[in-house]
């Protein structure tokens, strides 16, 4: 009876905590932007394995005076990072040259760059914990 007792004062625990995961609002603007052309298009991620490819939450931010500015509602605690590129042709894609390089331009969080390649997760990641704002710079 005992055990039956802890098992259910555990479950219930673990459920309590799970859906007491506090959540936070993220703050993004974005600078740097040549024109008010095309959209600019904002992604989240919270896996190494998943960033530049499937992101828990994506956007399209309308650009004006050459800056753009969103808030991602209800982020739970944890680690991100963010990519956004200025689709300046308005064709809903990043435009790539022939070597994958982007032809428009693009801004990760920390302001994360690449070398012989895309940006890396470790490079542009950081923590929520709090309500955040964090400003990117599109180049």
């Amino acid at each position: 009876m005992k055990k039956l007792l802890l098992t259910i004062t555990l479950m219930l625990s673990g459920i309590v905590l799970t859906s007491a995961q506090e959540k936070h609002n993220l703050a993004l603007d974005f600078t740097g932007m040549k024109s008010n052309k095309g959209n600019l298009y904002v992604a989240i991620y919270n896996k190494e394995d998943h960033f530049l490819k499937k992101p828990i939450k994506g956007t399209i931010v309308k650009i004006e005076d050459k800056k753009a500015s969103v808030t991602l509602k209800d982020i739970p605690t944890g680690v991100y990072a963010i990519s956004a590129f200025h689709d300046t042709n308005n064709n809903k894609k990043l435009d790539t040259n022939f070597l994958g390089i982007p032809k428009e331009p693009i801004g990760m969080s920390n302001d994360a760059t690449g070398f012989m390649g895309a940006p890396k997760y470790k490079d542009a990641k950081f923590k929520v914990t709090k309500d955040t704002a964090i400003t990117i710079t599109v180049k």
